[in-house]
């Protein structure tokens, strides 16, 4: 049964395999989609939605569906980009929440504007990049994120925060601390007309090289980071996945140190604070002998080892059962553990 609005649509009982980039057979009570989100008091004020649990989804490219969601899913279906400002040295940006992330990314470089072509291809959302302060290649979002505008459930207001209100941190922020509170209806960014390109980090300099671009701007960055992206992960339209599934641990330097003795060919990077050191997840992973696994549709990527896959037919109950194994192997093997960037829906990790 469908209920229709002009401005949004309620449709009851709703399959949710095409709002999870899984792929995985899962379903909501209630698919609230809304246009206009100026109506997001109101439609949350309806009967049939007031007193249910709400779970907001952008294209599900950062969840796990581990069963059935009670109550409402809410998908923002507003899609526009509008440019609030421009400066001599850079463009104020806004994007509403249910804008295609990496479309914002090929817009801005159309429109002269850099900063963002490091997160190329990434999958999901406008509205869903803060949650996870989502980064690659040695950038994060919250580099250009000036605004988040939000419904703060909690005080039944529109509020506008600002980065720090936002409290970035490595694949975090409010948003991912406080999963229930703020729903994301739209996303200010600072966009620089010239920028000091990031070509230093994995791979993009010799990608370069292999392009013959000498003299690369930020377009050429993006295009980079899309053929080493297009090689290294599988496509989530071809092969259901999220990416990235485990976050990268950050240690002490001294425990880092130790390690180091034992596993001297252990990737270790620069960290949020001097004494600390980031540890490359899918080299551990690999070590373990998980690239490539499969059992029965649930797996891991043979390209990418941080990469679980659904090979057609796995549910979300299997896919986190696998990761739960992957975890405890590498915690046995070099006393480290490593958590889950997707937010796990109908379980805990």
């Amino acid at each position: 049964m469908s209920n229709a609005m002009p401005a949004w649509t309620l449709t009851e009982n709703a399959s949710l395999k095409a709002l999870n980039t899984f792929h995985v057979e899962a379903s909501a009570a209630q698919l609230l989609e809304l246009d206009d989100v100026t109506l997001l008091p109101d439609v949350l004020a309806l009967p049939q939605v007031a007193d249910q649990p709400l779970l907001v989804l952008g294209s599900g490219s950062n969840v796990l569906l581990a069963g059935d969601v009670e109550g409402t899913v809410l998908v923002f279906a507003n899609r526009s980009i509008d440019i609030l400002e421009h400066r001599a040295d850079h463009t104020i940006v806004r994007a509403g929440a249910g804008v295609n992330w990496h479309g914002l990314v090929m817009w801005s470089l159309q429109n002269g504007l850099s900063g963002l072509e490091n997160l190329a291809l990434i999958p999901g959302t406008a509205g869903a990049a803060p949650i996870q302060n989502i980064g690659a290649y040695g950038v994060q979002v919250d580099e250009f994120i000036q605004a988040v505008e939000a419904w703060d459930r909690e005080a039944a207001a529109w509020v506008r925060m600002d980065a720090d209100a936002c409290r970035f941190g490595y694949r975090d922020s409010v948003f991912k601390q406080f999963p229930d509170r703020y729903l994301i209806s739209a996303i200010e960014l600072r966009l620089p007309l010239l920028h000091a390109l990031r070509l230093g980090y994995a791979g993009i300099d010799e990608e370069m090289q292999a392009m013959g671009v000498e003299l690369p701007v930020a377009a050429d960055v993006a295009n980079a980071v899309i053929n080493i992206r297009r090689r290294k992960l599988p496509d989530p339209d071809v092969l259901g996945n999220a990416g990235s599934f485990f976050k990268n641990p950050i240690l002490p330097l001294e425990q880092v140190e130790v390690l180091l003795q034992h596993f001297p060919n252990l990737p270790v990077y620069p960290a949020d604070q001097e004494d600390r050191r980031k540890l490359s997840a899918a080299w551990m992973i690999e070590a373990c002998g998980w690239k490539g696994y499969r059992d029965g549709d649930a797996g891991v990527s043979p390209q990418h080892a941080l990469v679980l896959v659904n090979h057609g037919a796995a549910t979300g109950a299997q896919l986190l059962a696998l990761a739960r194994q992957i975890s405890a192997s590498v915690l046995e093997k070099f006393g480290v553990p490593i958590e889950p960037e997707p937010r796990l829906i109908g379980a805990q990790w």
